[in-house]
């Protein structure tokens, strides 16, 4: 298995927050930037990557 990351996506200071996880930070991250998929990320404008964490297995990260 490879490894995964969690992460938590912001909008502003005290703001929106989400949770996620993926085995690929720095293409997800770039997503959520973009607004690239449809979904609570893009209605909320959660673009700043505030915290990340790495696992070696995918299965630990979720």
């Amino acid at each position: 298995m490879r490894g995964g990351w969690v992460y938590i996506m912001s909008n502003r200071r005290n703001g929106t927050l989400y949770t996620g996880v993926t085995a690929d930070i720095v293409r997800r991250a770039f997503d959520h930037r973009t607004g690239c998929v449809a979904g609570f990320t893009r209605r909320y404008r959660l673009n700043r990557l505030i915290w990340f964490e790495p696992h070696d297995e995918i299965v630990m990260a979720i």
